[in-house]
């Protein structure tokens, strides 16, 4: 074979190979731009747009004294695109762990996983997983620092809480999605949230913004500021009480309630078991009730001021007027009906007497002078059965049976604070009428919507709902009450220098459908100065546990908490003392 052979087979066969090489760059060539043409124009498509949503910030929530409650601050979402990491970012994982605080084998896991399967069984390229939710500025600094290409961070907002448990049932808390889940935070939430922002951009190999591809750009619209009627001072001396109850008798539960009587402002509202928003998934969601309003019980004692209201309002009594309470039992409507027991036997005593002494016979008597529906419908009035109109939320009406559903001792029993279950917050409105002159007032919690210049946006007016008493019979119930802190059951609520009217209430809890002789709902709900009322106060103990194993009643629980919250608050508001109060030798406490 002749070399002139070789050289021409080897020319013809290194042609062929040349032909076959383009061509098939040429088919697959005219594969990609003609068969694929728009799958592939699509994913280049998509990986050059960038859709980017710029979130708004949502607006603070003040207490009255423009403090911050409730606040949002920018933090950065750090995050790792696995795809683009290169063998010697491995090298950096020590440094970012330590950066993060997050375990290196963590890291290293996320740098790792590159592919993950759809419901396909497709494998398809993980391009982002997040190694951190909330990082400041100076963090992604010092992280950017270490030029790890796939590591990038997404700019967002993170609420704050800056005092922790403070007033937290009445704010609230934002879950991990952002979303408003109670309180404030949800019942304001149209006004708190802002309207997200939205750009339509595009990007370069580097994942840098060619700003001159912008195709839609929208600005985030922040969100409103809330102001509440809320003492943050108020309400911290508040919660230091409730520590103190809760570190003295260990009770299943506590409710306090301060405000103004006149307009229905809450001043404080706290509740044990209590829950640190910023760190919500830590605690159960029994600690998030807000029991001041969702939480039921018969009221005791403190109900009394319903049937001596009603009675002295219709004119059927006067504050002198005698009530044998010596008796057992009484003819009403053509039958006899048996008296609950006092703890004291009393025999004939007046109207105040009944209150100031807390008589259960002298009160179930009022009842029955009064008559099962014009009882009932002054329940009503005084706001029970019915929500109290608390804005952001949970509250129950509690439970007031109408008269066809009461059974024969019904009208002997309620007058007392029995057959009936009501929240702590239409107690404290039910006592707030009589300091306000026997006007019902809506509970005011939130005053208005101001933007970040303060500017009002929107009011939140008081709202007096209906006249409940005559004015005269309020100050003659006002009077009353003076006389159960005076000299009656709740002298352990007196404040020296001024004159306090309130009522306790110790009611038996009912357990598998008995009342109970150990478990107690000790309460007391009072207002001081008694001739010109400027605060109500109500205080909820549920089930305390008294040292040395006796009744937890509303006299030894709920009134010492009244005075010890009361003293607090006259240095604070600087309060003149009453004309006519007992002074500090002559305060009995028991």
């Amino acid at each position: 074979m002749s070399k002139t052979f070789i050289a021409d087979w080897r020319f013809f066969l290194l042609t062929i190979a040349i032909v076959l090489g383009f061509g098939g760059i040429l088919a697959r060539l005219s594969y990609l731009h003609v068969i694929q043409a728009d799958e592939l124009s699509s994913i280049a498509e998509a990986r050059r747009q960038r859709a980017e949503i710029r979130y708004a910030r949502r607006g603070n929530i003040l207490d009255s004294r423009g403090n911050i409650l409730a606040a949002t601050r920018p933090v950065i979402e750090l995050g790792v695109d696995p795809v683009s990491i290169k063998p010697e970012d491995y090298e950096k994982i020590p440094r970012l762990a330590r950066l993060l605080d997050l375990p290196e084998e963590t890291i290293s896991n996320a740098f790792s996983k590159t592919f993950r399967m759809n419901s396909n069984g497709e494998k398809r390229p993980v391009r982002w997983i997040r190694l951190k939710e909330a990082i400041s500025d100076s963090q992604y600094d010092q992280i950017k620092a270490l030029r790890i290409k796939g590591i990038y961070g997404n700019r967002s907002f993170e609420r704050v809480y800056p005092g922790g448990l403070l007033a937290s049932h009445v704010l609230g808390f934002i879950n991990k999605e952002n979303v408003a889940v109670t309180g404030v935070e949800r019942f304001m939430d149209f006004y708190l949230r802002g309207q997200d922002g939205y750009l339509e951009t595009e990007i370069d190999g580097l994942r840098r913004e060619l700003a001159q591809y912008r195709s839609r750009e929208i600005d985030a619209r922040n969100g409103l500021n809330v102001r509440l009627t809320l003492d943050s001072v108020v309400q911290d001396i508040v919660e230091t009480e409730v520590r103190r109850l809760v570190d003295e008798y260990h009770p299943d539960g506590i409710s306090i309630i301060i405000s103004r009587p006149q307009s229905g402002d809450i001043l404080a509202l706290a509740n044990y078991p209590s829950f640190d928003p910023n760190k919500f998934w830590d605690f159960d969601v029994d600690s998030m009730r807000n029991r001041a309003v969702t939480d039921v019980y018969e009221p005791g004692s403190t109900f009394k001021i319903v049937p001596a209201s009603a009675a002295l309002n219709e004119g059927l009594v006067h504050p002198e007027t005698q009530i044998n309470c010596g008796v057992s039992s009484v003819q009403y409507n053509g039958r006899i009906v048996r008296l609950p027991a006092d703890d004291h036997q009393l025999g004939s005593v007046s109207v105040s007497e009944v209150v100031s002494h807390s008589s259960n016979r002298g009160a179930a008597q009022l009842g029955m002078i009064v008559g099962d529906d014009a009882f009932y419908n002054y329940c009503r009035l005084f706001g029970f059965g019915e929500k109290s109109g608390y804005g952001p939320g949970g509250e129950v009406s509690g439970i007031l049976q109408p008269v066809k559903n009461w059974d024969g001792l019904t009208i002997s029993r309620m007058p007392m604070g029995h057959a009936i279950a009501v929240t702590p917050m239409q107690v404290h409105m039910a006592m707030s009428t009589i300091a306000n002159g026997g006007v019902l007032m809506k509970p005011r919690i939130i005053t208005q919507v101001e933007d970040s210049n303060g500017q009002v946006i929107s009011d939140f007016e008081v709202d007096p709902r209906r006249r409940v008493v005559s004015q005269e019979t309020a100050n003659e119930v006002a009077r009353m009450l003076s006389e159960v802190v005076s000299d009656g059951t709740a002298r352990s609520a007196a404040i020296p220098g001024f004159s306090v009217a309130g009522k306790t209430g110790t009611a038996q809890k009912i357990i598998n459908g008995h009342y109970s002789h150990r478990e107690h709902v000790a309460s007391f709900s009072g207002f001081f100065p008694a001739d010109n009322p400027q605060v109500v106060i109500t205080v909820v103990v549920d089930n305390a546990h008294r040292p040395n194993g006796g009744i937890a009643y509303g006299g030894t629980i709920s009134a010492p908490a009244f005075r010890n919250i009361g003293q607090q608050l006259v240095q604070y508001y600087v309060m003149s003392p009453s004309a006519q109060a007992p002074s500090a030798s002559t305060v009995a406490v028991r």
